[in-house]
């Protein structure tokens, strides 16, 4: 079924505005998602806390084996650390545009906000349904994951898995605000949702099938 258009969204009886989002506000929004919580929120929660609970044990365990002389896996956990907070929010980013390529939009584009930390890839005026908008959101952690996975394995009983093991716990933290956005969908039962950037407002607008 195709989606309607933005003229439809707006002008159809059909149709209810639900929220309208500033991008210098996803923060807070995202926050105010979070702390409703529901069954999607619970289960990042609970992901995540795992993720954060590893990589403070393996961090931790690096640190201890520096001291006794072994610096080989904290020298992998920095690196991991900084490839996190560099290379791996591009990687990020990338993944969320390829995925809006792969689901039809014409264009990509992509955008930071440096001073709250806020990265983000948009096609402009686009229409999103629910299922696509899972698709452009999970990409990122899907495939971090099963890469990492795919590393931690292959390089097991080696100093060098825990590259991939932090960049897989660290990441957990990076997906908060694709979860939050995309429990927006999962908030009015049977209805459907749809959402679209327009670039020159910088605003996002979700709309529910009334």
């Amino acid at each position: 079924m195709k989606n309607p258009t933005i003229i439809e969204l707006q002008n159809s009886d059909k149709y209810e505005l639900i929220a309208q989002l500033n991008h210098r506000q996803i923060k807070e929004f995202v926050i105010d998602q979070l702390s409703e919580g529901g069954w999607l929120i619970k289960s990042y929660m609970v992901y995540q806390v795992l993720m954060i609970l590893i990589g403070v044990f393996f961090l931790v365990r690096s640190i201890i084996d520096a001291f006794q002389g072994f610096l080989a896996p904290i020298y992998y956990t920095f690196a991991a650390l900084f490839f996190c907070f560099s290379v791996l929010i591009v990687i990020h980013e990338l993944l969320h545009g390829t995925a809006l390529k792969f689901i039809g939009a014409p264009k990509v584009t992509y955008g930071a906000y440096l001073k709250k930390f806020i990265f983000y890839a948009e096609a402009d005026q686009f229409v999103i349904n629910k299922k696509q908008f899972a698709a452009v959101a999970l990409t990122p952690l899907l495939t971090i994951k099963l890469i990492t996975i795919t590393g931690i394995i292959i390089l097991v009983n080696q100093p060098a898995y825990y590259f991939p093991l932090i960049i897989m716990c660290a990441h957990s933290l990076f997906c908060a605000g694709d979860i939050g956005l995309l429990s927006v969908f999962y908030k009015y039962g049977r209805s459907e949702i749809y959402t679209f950037d327009v670039k020159s407002d910088k605003t996002s607008f979700f709309f529910k099938t009334r």
